[in-house]
C-alpha cells in the first residue's frame, strides 16, 4: 500500500518562516518517500476571511511560496481546495450524517465558546457554521 501525505495552507496572510518551518518544508521532505497531495486550503479561509479578494491573492501567494521552496508539480497532486467541486458535495452528504453533539466537542469550536464566556460574551459570537462544521470539512479533504 502507498502512503500518502496530504496537507492544505489557509491563504489568510502572506507566506512567512512559520509556514515554511512548520508546513511546507516537512511537507516537501515527505513527498520523497510517498504520495504527495497538497493543496491551498481556501475554502477553510472563509472562516478567518471574509475578503474574496485577500483570498485570491494570497492564494498566488502561497502557491509561488510552494514552488519557491522546491515543490515540484510532476511528482505531486497540488490544487486549490475550490478547484474540486467534489469537496462541498461530500461535505454536504458527511454532515448529514454527523452529530451535533460530536460537533460541540470539536476543539475549534469549544475553544472560541470558552473564550467567550471567559471574555464575558455571548458563547456564540464570532462562531459560523463553517468554524462549527470545520472537522468535517477537513474529513472531506481526507477522504477524497
Amino acid at each position: 500500500m502507498t502512503k500518502i501525505a496530504l496537507t492544505g495552507i489557509k491563504p489568510t496572510g502572506i507566506p512567512h518562516i512559520g509556514n515554511y518551518l512548520g508546513a511546507i518544508k516537512p511537507a516537501l521532505e515527505l513527498s520523497k518517500t510517498c504520495e504527495a497531495r497538497y493543496f491551498i486550503a481556501d475554502y477553510h479561509a472563509l472562516n478567518s476571511t471574509k475578503d474574496p479578494q485577500s483570498i485570491r491573492e494570497m492564494t498566488i501567494e502561497i502557491a509561488a511560496a510552494w514552488l519557491a521552496c522546491g515543490l515540484d508539480p510532476d511528482k505531486t497532486l497540488f490544487y486549490r481546495q475550490s478547484a474540486i467541486p467534489e469537496t462541498f458535495e461530500l461535505l454536504t452528504i458527511l454532515l448529514a450524517f454527523t452529530p451535533k453533539g460530536l460537533m460541540n466537542r470539536a476543539h475549534a469550536y469549544k475553544a472560541l465558546v470558552q473564550a467567550n464566556g471567559e471574555a464575558g460574551k455571548d458563547p456564540d459570537d464570532g462562531v459560523n457554521m463553517g468554524l462549527f462544521t470545520y472537522p468535517v470539512l477537513m474529513a472531506a479533504d481526507i477522504l477524497l
